[in-house]
């Protein structure tokens, strides 16, 4: 952010011209006045028309009123226009620049154009009464014309700005919206898989109680299924508790642009062994997909195959809808010893699609807030050669987690 020096609230560069625009009037009064009828008393109106001058930006009303009563004591004292009436043409261009309502400038405009008719009636021949109206009004013209097209390009900045602003603070109460949005839904599926987990507690704690006399062999394994899946579901309950929280203000995100996606009944829980059906539903709406799988998956948690499939639908998602028909999109997942990572990216060569695309969720703040319920890393841009690239790692609840970056 630029800090700005100020005096009393003013932009010190401001204030710096002021003042010598003030002093230049000043000097015009003091040398203008020596040789002429006016004396000491047109130096006393030159000053105070300087001294005015120096509110210009902020009283442009009170200045063009002060400034226009002393040129009307200068002509009801019968002189001639001396140099420091400059500050009429000053205090004009301020109030048509600064006033809150234009109509104040025109109204300075009118008030001028009057003193111009008494400046020229002291001409002794209509002649010069006519071109000295002419010319003092051509030079009062061309002041308040250029007043009036600072004004608007001005006030056009101004809106402009405004503007900006007003985009900046509705994208933010979106994005925020969106997170919230987010974490709900993430926090809804949590609460299914933990369900879930629950009620398989229960089931094997009942049979091992019922054959713990007759089968200890099959107790045993009924009691180690409870702790593992206890052990499961308390990770599931620390994440839902942790996206619950507070969030934090999200950071501005670069890519695409969140897609509504409608609420899913609370008893569908997709997993990684149902992606070939997603994919092929992208596949119907025009995307050329390929699918590799590498490493032994072996059994995820119910909560990672849910976060790993979202972020694939999310990412093929935006993919159809900003790469577009006929793009190639290639989603690459392995299985490591410690983390899942899952790779998606697409050439970017393809056309806008003629039907909708399938519901995504919301954008890159989505999928971030799904990568940071299991810790991992989430890095999204676009690619050297065209496309778009995104590589999510997840860890496994056994293997120590990284921090969120976002490229």
């Amino acid at each position: 952010m630029t800090m700005r020096a100020t005096v009393l609230g003013r932009p010190l560069r401001g204030v710096a011209f002021d003042v010598a625009v003030s002093g230049l009037v000043a000097l015009l009064a003091l040398a203008s006045t020596a040789g002429s009828d006016a004396g000491w008393p047109g130096t006393m109106i030159g000053l105070g028309m300087a001294v005015a001058l120096l509110w210009r930006r902020v009283r442009p009303v009170g200045v063009t009123v002060v400034v226009a009563v002393l040129a009307y004591v200068q002509v009801a004292l019968d002189w001639a226009p001396l140099p420091y009436d400059v500050a009429v043409l000053i205090a004009l261009y301020s109030m048509v620049k600064y006033a809150d309502r234009l109509r104040d400038g025109v109204l300075a405009g009118v008030v001028a154009a009057l003193g111009v008719v008494f400046a020229a009636a002291r001409t002794p021949s209509q002649v010069a009464w006519a071109f000295t109206a002419v010319f003092y009004g051509l030079v009062v013209g061309a002041v308040w014309l250029a007043a009036l097209n600072v004004r608007t390009r001005r006030l056009y900045v101004l809106s402009l700005e405004e503007r900006a602003a007003t985009l900046e603070r509705e994208r933010e109460a979106q994005s925020r919206a969106a997170v919230a949005e987010e974490r709900t839904r993430i926090a809804r599926e949590l609460h299914d898989v933990v369900a879930h987990g629950m009620a398989v507690m229960i089931v094997q704690a009942d049979g091992a109680r019922y054959v713990i006399d007759k089968d200890p062999q099959a107790a045993r394994e009924a009691v180690r299924i409870v702790a593992d899946t206890g052990r499961q579901a308390l990770a599931d309950m620390r994440r839902l508790v942790g996206v619950l929280r507070e969030p934090s203000p999200p950071e501005p995100t670069a890519g695409p642009d969140p897609a509504p996606e409608p609420a899913e009944p609370t008893h569908r829980r997709p997993s990684v062994a149902e992606l070939p059906a997603l994919l092929d539903r992208f596949r119907a709406a025009g995307l050329h997909v390929r699918h590799t799988v590498t490493g032994d998956s072996g059994a995820l948690p119910p909560a990672l195959e849910l976060t790993v499939y979202r972020l694939v639908q999310e990412a093929l998602t935006n993919t159809l809808k900003h790469a577009g028909v006929g793009a190639t999109a290639e989603v690459s997942l392995e299985h490591r010893a410690d983390a899942v990572v899952l790779e998606v990216l697409d050439d970017g060569r393809g056309r806008v699609p003629s039907t909708p695309a399938p519901p995504g969720g919301h954008g890159l703040v989505g999928m971030r807030e799904r990568v940071s319920v299991y810790d991992g890393s989430l890095t999204a841009g676009p690619r050297p050669g065209g496309g778009w690239l995104l590589r999510a790692r997840l860890p496994l609840p056994s293997s120590p987690g990284t921090e969120v970056v976002t490229a």
